[in-house]
């Protein structure tokens, strides 16, 4: 088979076609520098060149999208590379009246994505991969905004919390749009709140489903690739199963469903098989290629791309996701100076 593009290859994997080698992607947190555009753009670009993903994501610091509504990131780096709000917005139950719609070309922590994606402005090291910027669905940022009080508060003042996540939709919106004019392929949309841990799936379905639904409808007709990340245990995958998207991403190997079942479920491709704590963090590179090639296995090769279920942790050694990208068949490239592990 001819050498295929990385788009190709992708479309491939979501239409579970035949492929030259199976796609795969990973990313990271960038702690040291993501309070900055330029200083997220470029450690990006050089973690992209090194390891050759087959889509480049776009990893921010985790309080963007609640910053101009008032939220505080703690100084503490946690080992998933992220930092929880420190002080949240909604502090009480009168605070959900004050999130209102926000200019995502203006606000803060929103202007500094997008200056992000414009000064990566395409650089010759993406190649021809497709970038995708992280997006936090509605019900994820209301639960950022109010830490602990959300179920407390979606049971006893739901439409508090209503009028914030229209509010939080239409800002999402408003983003979606500017960065897709900027140029990206999709978007890499993370949902931390479909998890029974989190929620009992009556509150998913009435409070989180349908601004989700509305988010990914929007983008869907300009969207290349669009990754559904489903956060945590306990999924309510065969209803997340069923939003518009192309890929789909969670935790399997920790979390499950397994990659094989979950295919069985979605319209396109999955996106797993690497548990990125006890394997790539923890384990040895033997343990993580065997990963990667039962990953493949899992699925006869068709409609998978092999990545973490997350983000890479700290102190994940370069030599481990090297030698899943080298199994892989992926382009390799070794960056002088470049600090792959974290």
């Amino acid at each position: 088979m001819k050498q295929m593009s990385r788009r190709e290859r992708l479309q491939a994997a979501i239409d579970r076609q035949p492929v030259d080698r199976v796609p795969y992607a990973v990313w990271r947190h960038f702690p040291a520098v993501d309070r900055s555009p330029a200083g997220l753009a470029q450690s990006t670009l050089r973690f992209h060149e090194h390891y050759g993903s087959d889509f480049l994501k776009i990893t921010p610091r985790g309080g963007y999208g609640v910053e101009a509504w008032g939220c505080v990131e703690s100084e503490h780096v946690l080992p998933t590379g992220h930092r929880a709000c420190a002080s949240c917005a909604v502090k009480t139950a009168a605070d959900w009246n004050r999130i209102r719609p926000l200019d995502p070309a203006s606000a803060a922590g929103w202007v500094d994505e997008l200056e992000t994606i414009i000064r990566l402005g395409f650089d010759r090291r993406i190649g021809d991969a497709p970038v995708l910027p992280t997006l936090f669905s509605p019900l994820s940022l209301a639960r950022k905004l109010s830490g602990d009080r959300l179920v407390q508060d979606l049971r006893e003042r739901p439409d508090a919390v209503t009028g914030a996540l229209e509010a939080i939709t239409e800002t999402l919106l408003r983003f979606a749009d500017l960065a897709l004019r900027e140029g990206v392929s999709g978007i890499f949309y993370s949902i931390q709140t479909a998890s029974r841990s989190v929620l009992d799936e009556e509150q998913y379905a009435r409070f989180g489903e349908p601004y989700d639904r509305r988010v990914l409808e929007a983008v869907h007709p300009r969207s290349f690739l669009t990754v559904i990340h489903a956060h945590g245990d306990a999924l309510m995958f065969e209803r997340l199963a069923r939003l518009p998207g192309h890929v789909w991403n969670w935790d399997d190997r920790a979390a499950g469903p397994a990659l094989a079942q979950a295919r069985a479920l979605v319209p396109g491709a999955v996106c797993g098989g690497l548990d990125q704590v006890r394997t790539l963090r923890d384990g040895t590179a033997e343990a993580a290629m065997a990963e990667a090639l039962d990953a493949v296995a899992q699925v006869g090769g068709a409609g998978v791309i092999v990545a973490p279920g997350c983000v890479l942790m700290a102190g994940t050694p370069d030599a481990t996701v090297a030698a899943v990208v080298k199994t892989l068949g992926g382009p390799l490239k070794p960056i002088p100076g470049l600090k792959t592990e974290t």
